[in-house]
């Protein structure tokens, strides 16, 4: 098909996409380049109804292939190359090179070929496999479009494209010392549940040894993490009540290496009352995680996860007895807020008569709407009052978050390309730089 020679043809790039259009198209209602862009043709007005140009039918592709010559067809990949090209010659040790020089690198390679890569242009005694790595890293983030201004769509994609190439593949510091942390809030449904499973499976998968811990009798850690938990099977409960060792009721996470669990089952409804009677109560919990990390078993483990239920009862006393770390999930409403005051007055009272080292090390914003202005003023409020405690990474409202459970998976392995799991990754990228940090300033003070 051929247009007119009074139909504007003249054809650019939209910006920071990759995709061609012609000058002057409209765009579609979310800004992101459809048909109707691609493929209209414009039509000066008052032109004659003989003669008149064709306007190319946005269904009908072949057409539009037929009369597009081939230096006008420019692929996103063509695009990204090129840019991957450009970049690398600012990076610091690398000499420029050609689109197919055997240096230029494209995004599929894996990691070896991306060493093997540099390494054959690059003596070794220069730049550190490390280094080389983040210096790709940081070049191949910088190539990528940022996205029209008007398309907040592709500037979302924009986004979590650079977030995917910083996380992946990274391994996280470990700790110096097991880090044990309870997740509490005693305000139901802000996610507590949800954030420990996530960053149990986000910190396994980085490297480290993690336990979880579920204390809510409805067991939906459990359920999360693919672990066993019906009436029979051997459970937290028989640690607090019994005192059977947590080595003969930790299961294996069938998904994540390195990751396990202590089930809950529908027992702990009841352990609130038998526990009344028995003796040390408070610390039945502590006394279990102790025997556990220095058994053999628990040797190597980095990071132990306390899963609370919503409430401030035995159970809930016991996970802040255990742990010397509280971490709270807070839901962008301001239910949330008004339920964090009195929890703090809980912690307060626990570090008075029970546990001396209890404080507030993490604190992170979940199920974020960046459409409403209450969840920018509560995100705001949060971070005033508790700047250093609150993590830079917000979980957003996610529908793969909440149907990884159904699937008997973490949003981790059910979907670790969401919107949902690079924001998990990002809140155990930084509390594992957090903890590593710590350390380190606490072993200069020792020393």
């Amino acid at each position: 098909m051929s247009l007119t020679s009074d139909v504007v043809t003249e054809r650019v790039l939209s910006d920071g996409i990759g995709y061609p259009a012609l000058r002057g198209a409209p765009t579609t209602p979310t800004g992101w380049p459809g048909p109707d862009q691609v493929l209209r043709a414009v039509e000066p007005q008052g032109a004659p109804t003989a003669g008149r140009a064709i306007t190319p039918d946005p269904m009908a592709p072949e057409d539009f292939e037929a009369s597009t010559p081939d230096s006008d067809r420019v692929s996103r990949e063509t695009l990204l190359a090129g840019a991957d090209a450009r970049s690398t010659e600012g990076v610091a040790g690398v000499a420029p090179t050609s689109l197919d020089a055997q240096t230029s690198v494209s995004r599929e390679t894996s990691a070896d070929e991306v060493d093997g890569a540099v390494s054959a242009s690059t003596p070794a005694d220069q730049v550190s496999r490390e280094t080389t790595a983040d210096a790709l890293t940081t070049t191949l983030v910088e190539a990528l479009p940022d996205g029209d201004a008007d398309s907040p769509l592709a500037q979302a994609v924009a986004k979590d494209a650079r977030r995917r190439i910083t996380l992946a593949g990274r391994t996280f510091p470990r700790p110096a010392h097991t880090r044990v942390l309870t997740v509490a809030n005693q305000k139901g449904g802000v996610g507590k549940t949800t954030t420990t499973v996530n960053l149990a499976a986000a910190l396994a998968q980085a490297g480290a040894t993690v336990l979880v811990i579920d204390l809510d009798p409805q067991g939906n850690a459990s359920t999360a993490l693919g672990i066993d938990h019906h009436a029979e099977i051997p459970s937290v409960y028989d640690a607090l009540v019994d005192g059977t060792p947590l080595a003969d009721v930790v299961q294996a996470c069938p998904d994540v290496e390195g990751l396990s669990c202590v089930p809950a089952t529908i027992d702990l409804a009841g352990a609130e009352i038998e526990l009344v009677s028995l003796v040390a109560r408070e610390t039945r919990l502590a006394k279990a995680i102790s025997a556990y990390l220095a058994s053999p078993e628990g040797a190597g483990v980095d990071y132990v996860l306390i899963d609370c239920p919503p409430s401030l009862g035995l159970l809930t006393i016991n996970a802040f007895v255990a742990a010397r770390e509280v971490f709270i999930p807070i839901q962008c409403e301001y239910y949330a807020l008004e339920g964090l005051s009195q929890l703090l007055k809980n912690i307060e009272l626990i570090r008075n008569h029970l546990n001396p080292d209890l404080h507030v090390s993490s604190i992170l914003l979940t199920m974020y709407d960046g459409r409403t202005r209450l969840a920018a003023q509560v995100a705001d409020e949060v971070r005033e009052h508790f700047p250093e405690q609150t993590f830079k990474a917000v979980v957003p409202r996610s529908v793969r978050i909440s149907e990884a459970p159904s699937h008997g998976q973490t949003v981790m392995t059910y979907d670790p390309n969401s919107s949902g799991a690079l924001s998990y990754l990002e809140a155990a990228s930084e509390m594992a730089d957090r903890g590593a940090a710590h350390g380190s300033a606490s072993t200069e003070e020792n020393a």
